[in-house]
């Protein structure tokens, strides 16, 4: 399990941040304005480790593992030497309008990572129904024209969003700190993940001029023209009669005659995928198709079902499909409608973050119904939907068998339930003066120790944007104010007063981490960087005896891993437990309710999404309470 440990998720960021200008800038104007992200001093990164230990470990063993971090940071000793060599990265990284941690953060947090990126990877999101109610559906194996013509105002929605990306017309984002780097929006559009053996490689373009997307359906995945040959708006109600095509094409195929369900590979173990596909290029008809895969603007799915209407049921479809078919899980935006108009998004996560992707569904969503963006062009030579075909030997077919198969089990294992708590959210606990962030995090510290009675490294994103090139750092939730809180919390000799004063040291304590490392100045990614530059022999030296110390790995083992993608008032969303015996939450705190997703693995006989989220629900109601009556103003 060694190799997930270095996988941390990084679903989210702090909190969704608007535009405050009237008449917007280009997108990407503020780009030159941005600092540098810093190199955290090393003192600071040794005292900041260090203090995160506490919580982990007996007094002897962090003792003992003090020892090691005071010789690794010693003056002029190899941490000294590492940093010089950081340093020497940022400025070669610097020169390409990047930083020091954004390539190396790409390789290590994600494109070697080798298990698959289905479920592991790969985030979701749900949307909101439309408006108007979802449509009645239909039997399994038909589309509906409710369906359709969500679909082609989705689409209508998507292209007008990528148009103007490539146009600069999407306002920078900005706080009251100043702007926040646009960077990763550049790999949306036309972006794709690119299995190989030992390493993947992600393949994007800006601007995005291609004028098609691939719509999947039924498994047989076509190249569908979505904007004119002159880069021509196409009308909604031209987009709905492409999508009507393809699924006419279909239908009008005898099964027997269909393609294979090559989609289903990628969400294979990505050496598998990797060789698999190096030698499907080396064939011209699948070196053909998977380019156009590659550089399709998105993935659009139609799915010829609907979910149940449960909600613990229904965001199932949207994480992983039926067996990981009719979806290319490479993309790094996939959309989904099902029959019924419920629809979603998959997202590949090595690209970006998910604060962009969630901005794109935002402003889709709440133009719906979307009719015409613009007056559609009208275009006479709009080339026919066209089929992807695949040579599939019986070495390739059998691949694709046991693709699916591994699939279905890794899907099976997963144990993931939605809670939607509508009692209180934001505006309640601003009444209470109490930080939301701040609240939900202590929320899963006391849920997490009612459930097993001891504490455990906790995981939460925070964003850096603020930098160039900026993207996430962790922030160790986890502390030694957090234990005290919840030890103190469940003590009932403990006074009220104290518990909140408990509370409140906690939540101050995971802020001024919070703060610390949005403005680049967490552990993780410093540590990481400077393991990174070892040579092999140092590596092996006592020196760097602090990475070879168990408790370097567990304190990453991150058998919390949250993340805050709020306010989620149009779609909601989850990712995968990150170790077999953890959890991994997503939440979006709205105005007035709270929604979050919680996933485990059922192998592992101590984790239980179900159980965990009553007492998570348990925690939420005693906050609320406890607010309600001794801090909220009357």
């Amino acid at each position: 399990m060694s190799s997930r440990l270095h996988f941390l998720r990084t679903s989210g960021s702090v909190a969704r941040r608007r535009c405050y200008t009237t008449a917007a800038p280009p997108t990407f104007s503020n780009q030159s304005k941005l600092p540098r992200l810093p190199i955290p001093e090393l003192h600071l990164t040794a005292a900041r480790y260090k203090r995160s230990l506490l919580p982990l470990l007996s007094a002897s063993e962090h003792a003992d593992v003090s020892n090691k971090v005071d010789r690794f940071f010693r003056p002029d000793g190899l941490a000294q030497k590492l940093q010089s060599r950081l340093h020497q990265l940022d400025d070669q990284e610097t020169a390409k309008g990047l930083n020091w941690l954004d390539q190396l953060w790409l390789q290590k947090g994600y494109l070697e990572y080798r298990i698959p990126t289905l479920i592991n990877v790969n985030w979701w999101n749900q949307f909101r129904d439309p408006v108007t109610g979802l449509g009645q559906g239909a039997q399994d194996g038909n589309v509906t024209d409710f369906q359709l013509k969500r679909s082609a105002g989705m689409l209508a929605g998507l292209l007008d969003y990528s148009k103007r990306v490539n146009n600069e017309q999407i306002p920078p984002d900005v706080s009251r700190s100043g702007p926040f780097c646009m960077h990763q929006l550049k790999n949306m559009f036309g972006t794709s993940r690119i299995a190989a053996s030992g390493t993947d490689r992600v393949v994007t373009q800006w601007p995005c001029l291609n004028k098609h997307i691939n719509v999947i359906y039924k498994d047989q995945i076509f190249s569908v023209q979505v904007i004119g040959p002159n880069g021509e708006t196409l009308s909604v109600k031209a987009l709905e009669d492409q999508l009507k095509s393809v699924v006419d094409q279909v239908e009008n195929t005898p099964v027997e005659q269909r393609q294979a369900p090559v989609g289903v590979l990628t969400t294979e173990h990505r050496d598998t995928w990797g060789s698999i596909r190096e030698e499907m290029e080396t064939q011209p008809v699948n070196a053909k198709s998977l380019e156009n895969i590659d550089n399709s603007i998105f993935v659009f799915c139609l799915d010829d079902y609907s979910s149940p209407l449960d909600l613990d049921l229904s965001h199932r479809n949207i994480f992983h499909g039926r067996n990981g078919r009719n979806r290319w899980f490479d993309k790094a935006l996939q959309f989904i409608v099902e029959n019924n108009g419920r629809a979603g998004i998959n997202g590949e996560h090595s690209p970006a973050d998910a604060v962009i992707p969630s901005r794109i569904v935002d402003d889709v969503l709440a133009k719906e119904p979307i009719k015409d963006v613009v007056s559609g062009a009208v275009i006479s030579n709009l080339e026919k939907p066209t089929l992807l075909k695949w040579q599939v030997s019986s070495k390739l077919g059998d691949a694709i068998r046991t693709a699916e198969q591994n699939a279905s089990t890794l899907i099976d294992d997963l144990d993931s339930v939605l809670l939607h708590y509508p009692e209180y959210g934001s505006n309640f606990m601003k009444q209470a003066k109490v930080s939301p962030d701040g609240w939900l995090q202590m929320v899963y510290q006391l849920a997490y120790y009612k459930h097993y009675g001891t504490h455990c490294p906790t995981y939460e994103s925070a964003s850096t944007r603020k930098f160039i090139a900026g993207r996430t750092e962790t922030v160790r939730t986890c502390s030694t104010e957090t234990v005290a809180f919840t030890k103190g919390w469940q003590d009932k000799d403990v006074k009220m007063s104290e518990k909140l004063d408990l509370l409140n040291k906690a939540i101050m304590g995971h802020l001024e981490y919070m703060k610390a490392a949005s403005n680049g100045h967490g552990v993780d990614r410093h540590l990481l960087g400077l393991r990174c530059q070892m040579t092999p022999e140092e590596a092996a030296s006592d020196d760097a005896a602090i990475f070879q110390d168990p408790s370097y790995w567990g304190s990453q083992y991150w058998k919390l891993s949250t993340s805050n993608t709020s306010p989620g008032d149009l779609a909601w969303g989850g990712f995968g437990a990150v170790v077999p015996e953890g959890y991994g939450i997503n939440y979006a705190i709205g105005k007035e309710r709270v929604r979050m997703s919680i996933t485990s693995w059922k192998h592992y006989k101590d984790t239980d999404s179900t159980a965990f989220r009553k007492t998570i629900r348990g925690v939420l109601d005693e906050f609320g309470d406890v607010a309600e009556r001794y801090l909220v103003q009357k």
